[in-house]
This record gives C-alpha cells, sequence and structure tokens, in this order.
C-alpha cells in the first residue's frame, strides 16, 4: 500500500468539516501492523463556534484516543487534560460529535476483519454499536496506571519503543507536539496488544475488500457461491471476524458511494447510479439514503444556498 486512502467516504458534508478542522490520514510505521490497520486518522481543532459532524461509519472497529480541551464531552476522563481512549465498535447508526474549543483525536481505523487478532477471546459482533472505555479491551498487564515495557519498531524501522501501560496511553499517544511521534506512539501500543495471526481474520479482510472494490458483487448468495462457500458459513464469518453481516457490508458501501458523489461539485444521475450500485430502481437507493444519511440524497445534493454547507441530518422520530 503505498499510502491511506483519500476519499472522504462516511463523512457528512467533508468540505466544511475540512474547513474547520485539521484532519490528516497516516499509515503505521511499523509494517507488520499494515495488515490490520487501514489508517490512522488525526484530527486537531481550536474553534471560535461549536461545530457538529456527522460520520456514517465504516464496517471498521476504532480505537480512539481523544482530548477536549473544555472538558465538555462525556466520557471517562474527559476534561481531566490527559484525554481518554474509546474502543468503539461498528456503528450502526449515524455517529454524531459536537466539537468545540481546542482539541485533539488520534484514532486508528482497523481494516475490516483487522480486529479480532487484537482481542480473540470474543467475535467481534460483541463490539458492535457500543463504545466503551479503551482498558476493558487491552487490559494493562503490569497492573499500574502507567506502566511501561518495550516494543520493536520506531519511526525508522529499528529499535525499541517505550510502552505506557494501558491507562498512560491516552497521554503518551495525544501529547507530543510531534505527528510523527504521536504515530509511533500509536504503533508501540498496537504491538504490545501482540496481535496474533489469524488465517480466518485474512479471509475476511479479503472478502471485505472485494464487496468494497469489486461492483459486480451485488448479492450475498451470488457472491458466497463465487466463494464456494454457503451463505450461512459467509454470515458466519463476517459476526465472528467483521462484526456485522455481509449484505450490511455491502449495502453500507452503497451508501458511502452515494454520498461522496453526492458532495462532488458534478450533478448526480440518480437513476444511473442506483443501477451502478446495484440497486432495482432508484426509490430503494432514496429510502436506503435518507434513512442513514438523515436527508433525502437529492436535498443533501443541493449546498444550502446561506453559505452553511449542505442540510444537515434530521434528528430521528422518538
Amino acid at each position: 500500500m503505498a499510502g491511506p486512502r483519500r476519499d472522504t467516504r462516511g463523512i457528512v458534508d467533508a468540505p466544511e468539516l475540512f474547513a474547520r478542522v485539521r484532519f490528516r490520514r497516516r499509515l503505521p510505521y511499523a509494517e507488520p501492523l499494515r495488515r490490520y490497520v487501514e489508517h490512522y486518522w488525526l484530527i486537531d481543532w481550536d474553534l471560535d463556534e461549536p461545530y457538529v459532524t456527522h460520520v456514517v461509519p465504516h464496517p471498521s472497529v476504532n480505537l480512539v484516543f481523544q482530548r477536549y480541551g473544555n472538558g465538555t464531552e462525556p466520557g471517562p476522563g474527559a476534561g481531566s487534560g490527559s484525554g481518554f481512549g474509546e474502543l468503539a465498535g461498528i456503528g450502526l447508526e449515524l455517529f454524531t460529535r459536537k466539537l468545540a474549543g481546542a482539541g485533539r483525536v488520534c484514532g486508528v481505523q482497523f481494516r475490516p476483519g483487522g480486529f479480532r487478532p487484537f482481542a480473540p477471546g470474543r467475535p467481534v459482533s460483541h463490539w458492535t454499536g457500543r463504545r466503551l472505555p479503551h482498558t476493558e479491551v487491552f487490559p494493562d498487564p503490569s497492573g499500574t496506571a502507567a506502566g511501561t515495557g518495550t516494543a520493536p519498531g520506531a519511526a525508522g524501522g529499528c529499535g525499541l519503543l517505550s510502552v505506557p501501560g494501558s491507562a498512560g496511553a491516552p497521554a503518551a499517544v495525544l501529547e507530543p507536539a510531534e505527528e510523527d511521534e504521536r504515530i509511533a506512539a500509536l504503533d508501540a501500543f498496537l504491538l504490545a496488544a501482540g496481535p496474533e495471526p489469524d488465517p480466518r481474520a485474512d479471509l475476511a479482510m479479503d472478502l471485505v475488500h472485494r464487496i468494497r472494490t469489486d461492483r459486480s458483487v451485488r448479492r450475498v448468495a451470488e457472491f458466497a457461491a463465487a466463494e464456494g462457500v454457503s451463505v450461512r458459513t459467509l454470515q458466519r464469518l463476517f459476526t465472528a471476524y467483521v462484526g456485522v453481516g455481509p449484505k450490511w457490508v455491502l449495502l453500507r458501501y452503497r451508501i458511502h458511494e452515494a454520498l461522496e458523489r453526492a458532495t462532488g461539485e458534478r450533478a448526480v444521475d440518480w437513476p444511473r447510479l442506483a443501477a451502478e450500485l446495484g440497486y432495482s430502481d432508484q426509490a430503494h437507493l432514496v429510502r436506503d439514503f435518507t434513512a442513514t444519511v438523515g436527508v433525502p440524497p437529492t436535498a443533501y445534493a443541493k449546498p444550502d444556498e446561506s453559505g452553511g454547507g449542505r442540510p444537515g441530518p434530521r434528528p430521528r422520530p422518538a
């Protein structure tokens, strides 16, 4: 892989977000981690006015270290100054977060299927729809709040990195002023977690990659038959290693593509796009897009004439 992907799939109104925050994607320095990690994602902001961001989650588990300077966000350790860490399973609904004041996030987006080797004791579906303190998933083996150890790998691929205990990880990742040091700290944390090679995880990652990149994959039954397995076998593999079923993954990537097209400058031929994405008609695409993003695709594709960006997702009825 030459570098992290550059698309904005999943980010609702990405231009508006990028106008307010500094957003980057980086690959791990440590080569062994690249088979499991899609990319690291880094966000820094210092806002005069609050901004609400929305994301249509990928079928990926995320490990997120975050710090909010004004302490307005909920979470273990929020507002403490050192930040806090969360393990976020696959989000089934639109993810919304209010950004205010100054803050920083350093996240790990695992490849779909790539998280299980870090927590092999449970199926990935166990984490789906959940957000919990990272220490519940990555316990500190030293038994102290700031135990340290060493892990191979550094920015240059040699030497040993000091690895904080799990409880000390948020500060170790978030505090360095240099971005490269934050990347190295994420590498050290993940290497210390000791991912266990698993051929079934590799298979799951390969299958999801095919669903994402191969437009000919439109039906789960046909996909399973092409792989020489039953639909039930494919579903069990995805439940254990991805966290959601193959149909959910297929539908989510369709919405990501539609969202990306709608955010572009060119007018979208919606009937044609629906056919390209495997929908039987435009109405089904409109239904799925509206249910996921919160507004119809034609409304989303038309920027607010007042200069306030695109129409935001409407609150779901109680």
